[in-house]
């Protein structure tokens, strides 16, 4: 055994190094001598250990956002042109609804809505509903951006809610005065008249059912049964006059 050592000994003399040393749990057994390279100062900076763990997964893109509604009291200076003294809701019954929807360019897109504070459930059910099955809508403003003109909104395609006005023809207040209707992508979806013939030259090729395009409702496709979900019919149904764009609490 003393060979033994004795020619480790040797051999290391001769290599002209010193024997590495050897790692220790323990602490004391195996630390390098005192002679050996200085520490480094306490205020150096130390290196963190290298991950021996797998990769984190490559993230998938991200796709579009998710639904989100915001229901708001209002004021009559948000209402300008929609709301006066005389109309058969008070603007304190009103609420301001802002969501998500889908834009004919497929993209999400914020709108805003006014409806009667007891319809906000129903339109934010149905609306977040048409957003999941990705159903286009050209744009969602308040009708104050058109001073209140129910024909500007409906050439510009713009689908609104609550506007005091008379309903179409007659001198009763329309379901809209009440804020518990919408009127949704008119232009695809226009106004129509027993005899078959509509007020916007930019809807006239809309004025048939069944039909296909974008934005299109037809009877008792996808749209019209999300809205009979929460109780409320589609002027697509009524006798005579078809107002495909038009959906209330009342059916009317």
């Amino acid at each position: 055994m003393k060979r033994v050592l004795v020619a480790v000994s040797l051999l290391v003399t001769a290599c002209g190094g010193n024997a590495a040393p050897v790692a220790s749990d323990t602490g004391t057994p195996g630390r390098a001598p005192a002679s050996g390279p200085a520490s480094a100062p306490a205020s150096s900076p130390v290196s963190s250990p290298v991950s021996t763990s797998s990769p984190a997964p490559t993230p998938s893109p991200t796709g579009p956002p998710a639904f989100q509604a915001k229901v708001s009291k209002l004021t009559p200076s948000q209402l300008p042109d929609s709301w006066k003294p005389g109309c058969p809701v008070s603007y304190k019954n009103l609420r301001l609804i802002t969501m998500t929807y889908w834009g004919f360019d497929d993209r999400a897109h914020t709108g805003e809505l006014v409806v009667r504070d007891t319809a906000t459930d129903d339109i934010v059910t149905v609306f977040k509903k048409l957003y999941g099955m990705r159903y286009p809508i050209k744009r969602m403003e308040r009708i104050d951006v058109y001073k209140g003109s129910d024909y500007d909104s409906i050439d510009a395609d713009n689908t609104s809610a609550f506007n005091c006005r008379r309903a179409t023809g007659s001198s009763n207040w329309s379901n809209h005065a009440f804020g518990e209707a919408v009127d949704l992508n008119p232009r695809e979806n226009p106004y129509v008249t027993a005899s078959g013939s509509t007020a916007h030259s930019n809807a006239r090729k809309f004025t048939e059912r069944p039909m296909k395009g974008k934005g299109v409702i037809n009877p008792g496709d996808r749209v019209v049964r999300a809205f009979a979900a929460v109780g409320w019919g589609w002027g697509g149904d009524w006798s005579g006059t078809k107002d495909y764009q038009h959906f209330s609490k009342s059916g009317r």
